[in-house]
């Protein structure tokens, strides 16, 4: 009879880690090496399911250990099944699908945001994909005065743009074919970290707001903490609500949709996610598949539906592009307002503490990047 022994112990070790590594990012801290526990969740999942089964079936009569073992397992299996299943068929749609309407293209809108990676030689890549797909609205992330040259090719295409060359991976350039009212470069944060706020006529004449971002990740490598990322785009949810703003927010948030953060600006900010009920949209990183994450999102208000959300070819960037066409239906807003989580006051409460901690360390960063040149 063969021995299974050797799974057995396999899967309590796996179990042990998965619960660790789980209980680990519930510390309520701001450091990367605790912070960056909130984007491999899949991941994380998947292992704790393999370790779960083995423990079920290779087991033999446990003891006090393994039977505590197994509790913590499943409770931090539970966890991050609660916060990856939203976003897979199996839960409500937080965003329905357009409804078919004469003059369809009239109430649709492709907006295409692509991470370029600044490094990356490969701009006709990303030209022939947006001569290809055609987005109204074409957001790109690290670009510098390299992209912006390539991007001339389509520029004919998109008579209103703003530009925001930068070598130091947060470049940033918005091309639309709709309009732009009063766009405004702002450095919320960190003084050399763009973002673009502008108004935007639709084909129909209703005018929206759309906020790009690409705030600092938490890394070894670039950001001690996560707190000038979260402050950033509480900062842009806050005002979403104090304005009563039709918005759209997109961009590369170097967060995960499931993130405390996150999910506190949806709340916030009111802005719906349309991938819930969907599917994954996983952009980061491009090279390996087992670890990749959603990195670039969009959020938008209640009153836009869905068509399609696709993550397109790679560019030969570390990001994959991705496209997602809305549709403006201001009769579904009042059915889908439901669907959006709401705010707290603790959650305002915290917004206003993040905020304050997050222009504290973004003047310490902006320091540090302006001792550095």
């Amino acid at each position: 009879m063969m021995d299974f022994s050797f799974l057995y112990y396999g899967a309590q070790g796996l179990a042990g880690l998965v619960a660790f590594i789980t209980i680990w990012g519930w510390l309520p801290l701001d450091n990367w090496w605790v912070r960056g526990v909130d984007f491999p969740r899949i991941q994380i999942m998947i292992l704790g399911i393999i370790a779960w089964l083995g423990m079920v079936v290779f087991g033999p009569q446990w003891q006090l250990e393994q039977w505590l073992l197994f509790a913590a397992l499943s409770i931090t299996l539970a966890f991050q099944l609660r916060m990856v299943l939203p976003y897979t068929l199996l839960w409500k749609k937080e965003v329905q699908n357009a409804k078919d309407k004469p003059d369809v293209e009239e109430y649709q809108l492709k907006i295409m945001v692509s991470n370029v990676l600044t490094t990356n030689d490969d701009t006709y890549k990303l030209v022939e994909l947006v001569q290809q797909k055609q987005p109204d609205i074409l957001i790109t992330l690290e670009s510098d005065e390299k992209w912006e040259k390539a991007l001339d090719q389509v520029e004919s295409d998109y008579p209103y743009t703003v530009k925001v060359p930068l070598d130091n991976l947060y470049g940033m350039h918005l091309y639309s074919k709709l309009e732009l009212i009063d766009p405004e470069i702002k450095y919320l944060i960190i003084d050399d970290i763009p973002s673009i706020h502008t108004q935007i006529q639709l084909q129909g004449g209703r005018v929206i707001w759309l906020y790009c971002l690409h705030p600092m990740p938490p890394s070894p490598t670039e950001a001690d903490k996560s707190t000038t990322r979260d402050a950033e785009l509480l900062m842009v949810g806050k005002h979403i609500k104090d304005n009563k703003q039709t918005a759209i927010l997109a961009g590369d948030l170097n967060d995960v949709a499931w993130s405390q953060t996150t999910r506190r600006f949806q709340r916030i900010s009111g802005l719906l996610d349309p991938r819930i009920g969907r599917h994954f949209i996983n952009t980061f990183h491009v090279n390996y598949p087992f670890l990749r994450w959603a990195l670039d999102h969009l959020f938008h208000s209640a009153c836009f539906t869905v068509i399609d959300i696709e993550r397109l070819p790679s560019i030969g960037s570390d990001h994959f592009p991705v496209m997602t066409t809305l549709q403006y239906e201001p009769e579904e807003e009042s059915n889908q307002k439901g669907n959006a989580p709401t705010a707290q006051a603790a959650d305002f409460k915290e917004a206003e503490n993040k905020i304050e901690a997050g222009k504290k360390e973004g003047c310490k960063v902006s320091k540090e990047h302006e001792e550095s040149e």
